[in-house]
């Protein structure tokens, strides 16, 4: 009876040993060598008709398995969280790159914040948060993708090439999308002018300054190389 039970241990080990080996990485791990070990012995206690030790053996093998098991499902998910955090990282570079951190301040300091909480789940191996943080980093970030928001600054060019005059350049989606503005562009650089009581007189080259009129935030030169979100009334670089 006893060496019946033990052969049915043994069997029934070995053979789930055999098939998780097989299924998963990450198996020349001390406790998977341990179990192996102990299998070996096992077996051989067996053939040497010590029952109680083949038992022993097995159950011992068994404990390792499960070791084993448990340490590859955590390098595992170490490995699924390593690389979401990496991709996680890759956005966040881009979004601070593409100056997400000015135009869209809300959204990138919150991806931050869950970056740096991935960071910290991850050191204390805690790998399914980790996991889940750096896909918030990524989820908040999703809505990014190289809008530069809107400049704060135009240079004029040549009437021949842009037909730029203060009711043009106001009518532009990125300055206020409606040329009727083109006032407010007047008032910020009427110092600037060939001469300040005409509006008409702007020269190629001048920096004009595109003043914010309903609280949105502008930032840098337009560069015409770029995409810029389109003004509205109640426009929001914190989307």
């Amino acid at each position: 009876m006893m060496k019946k039970l033990a052969s049915v241990i043994l069997a029934l080990f070995v053979s789930g040993l055999s098939a998780f080996a097989v299924t998963y990485s990450y198996k020349d791990n001390v406790y998977q060598k341990l179990a192996e070990e102990y299998a070996v012995k096992a077996d051989k206690a067996l053939d040497a008709g010590d029952y109680d030790l083949a038992i022993e053996y097995s159950e011992k093998a068994a404990e390792n398995a499960a070791l084993s098991e448990e340490f590859i499902r955590n390098m595992r998910k170490r490995a699924e969280a390593e690389a979401l955090l990496a991709k996680a990282k890759e956005r966040l570079d881009y979004a601070r790159k593409i100056g997400a951190d000015e135009n869209y301040p809300v959204a990138f300091n919150a991806a931050s914040d869950y970056y740096d909480e991935a960071v910290d789940a991850l050191d204390s191996e805690d790998y399914d948060n980790a996991s889940y943080l750096a896909q918030k980093v990524l989820d908040t970030l999703s809505g990014i993708k190289g809008m530069y928001g809107l400049p704060k600054f135009y240079i004029v060019q040549p009437w021949e090439i842009t037909r730029d005059c203060l009711w043009n350049i106001s009518g532009r989606s990125y300055v206020y999308n409606n040329p009727w503005l083109w006032e407010n562009l007047y008032h910020a650089n009427r110092e600037k002018l060939p001469d300040p009581d005409n509006p008409n007189l702007i020269l190629p080259g001048m920096k004009l300054e595109i003043p914010s009129i309903s609280g949105e935030y502008r930032s840098g030169t337009y560069d015409p190389k770029q995409t810029y979100d389109t003004y509205s009334p109640n426009y929001s670089h914190n989307r």
